[in-house]
C-alpha cells in the first residue's frame, strides 16, 4: 500500500513540477485540455480528419494548446502561423460572389466557413458544458471566426448573429458527447500530445464503453421487468 501511495505522490509531484515549468495552475491545464478536446471532438463529428492535438504551449508563446489537420501544423490553419488566417480571408473576400452573382461555385467556401466556425466555437462550448464559470476567451479562435464569418456576412451585425448560430450548433453537436470530451481531455492531460489516430482511438474506445454500459443498464431494467412480472403472476396464481 505504501508503495502504491508513494507512486501516486511521485506522479503528482512530477505533474506539479511540469505545471510550474509551464506557468500554469492545475485548473488552467484542465481548462486547456477541455478546450482542445472540444475542438477535436467537434471536428470529428463534422467528419473532418485530424493530424493531432496538444495541450503543451508553444515555446514562443503563440498558443497554449493546438488542434491541427492532417496536412497542417497549427489549429485550423496552414503550416504558417494561425495569425495568417485573417490575412488569407482578406485576400479571399474580393473573390466571393457579389450581389446578383451566382453562388454555386462558392458553395464549398460557404460550407467550409460554417463548419470551421462551429469547430472554433466548440472549444468555449465544451468549457461551458464541463467547467464552472464562463470560458476563458481565446483571442485566436475569436479572430479566426470573425474573419471567416466576414467572408459570407455583409455586416458586423450579421457576423455576430452568424457566430451565435454557430455556437448554438456547436452546443447541439457536442451536448450528447460530453463524456467523450471529458475522456479525451483526461488523456490529453496525461499524454500531453496525441496524433489524429490516437484521438480516434480514445473517441472510439469511450463510445464503445458508453454503449456497453447503456446495454448493460438496459438488460438490468429488462431483468427487473421480468422479475416483477414473475412476482405478479405468482401472486395471482395462488
Amino acid at each position: 500500500m505504501n508503495n502504491e501511495t508513494d507512486g501516486f505522490d511521485n506522479e503528482h509531484d512530477e505533474y506539479d513540477d511540469m505545471l510550474a515549468e509551464l506557468g500554469r495552475t492545475e485548473e488552467e491545464d484542465e481548462r486547456i485540455a477541455i478546450h482542445e478536446a472540444g475542438h477535436a471532438v467537434a471536428a470529428r463529428l463534422l467528419g473532418k480528419p485530424l493530424g493531432g492535438a496538444t495541450i503543451n504551449p508553444d515555446p514562443n508563446g503563440k498558443y497554449g494548446g493546438l488542434v491541427w489537420g492532417p496536412r497542417h501544423s497549427v489549429a485550423f490553419g496552414s503550416d504558417d502561423d494561425a495569425d495568417t488566417v485573417p490575412d488569407l480571408c482578406d485576400n479571399l473576400r474580393e473573390l466571393m460572389p457579389q450581389n446578383g452573382e451566382a453562388r454555386g461555385d462558392a458553395a464549398d467556401m460557404y460550407l467550409h466557413v460554417l463548419d470551421r466556425c462551429i469547430e472554433l466555437a466548440a472549444a468555449s462550448v465544451a468549457e461551458r458544458m464541463l467547467l464552472p464559470g464562463e470560458p476563458v476567451p481565446s483571442v485566436s479562435d475569436v479572430e479566426q471566426a470573425v474573419s471567416l464569418a466576414s467572408l459570407i456576412c455583409k455586416s458586423a451585425d450579421a457576423v455576430e448573429r452568424f457566430l451565435a448560430f454557430c455556437e448554438q450548433q456547436a452546443h447541439d453537436l457536442l451536448r450528447p458527447h460530453a463524456p467523450i470530451i471529458m475522456a479525451l481531455s483526461i488523456v490529453l492531460k496525461i499524454r500531453r500530445t496525441l496524433t489524429g489516430a490516437e484521438i480516434d482511438d480514445v473517441i472510439a474506445g469511450t463510445h464503445a464503453r458508453l454503449q456497453l454500459a447503456a446495454e448493460q443498464a438496459r438488460r438490468r431494467e429488462w431483468r427487473k421487468g421480468e422479475l416483477a412480472a414473475q412476482r405478479f403472476r405468482a401472486t395471482f396464481s395462488r
